[in-house]
């Protein structure tokens, strides 16, 4: 399971990247937001489920 985290956490990289490097003012501002958005929620999601006791909290919230 580890492996997809870490690869939750490189795809949140990447579209951060992405969206930081195509910051341009034009008409795709928007999805540039959105995928600088959705890699900083990519990032903090795999950063999270990385932590040790990460399944606790998850069981937690759930019950």
């Amino acid at each position: 399971m580890g492996f997809y985290y870490l690869f939750i956490l490189f795809l949140g990289v990447v579209l951060l990247g992405g969206g930081t490097i195509k910051w341009v003012v034009s008409r795709s501002v928007k999805k540039v937001l959105y995928l600088f958005v959705f890699g900083i929620v990519l990032i903090a999601t795999s950063l999270f489920l990385l932590t040790p006791s990460s399944s606790e909290i998850i069981y937690h919230l759930i019950h």
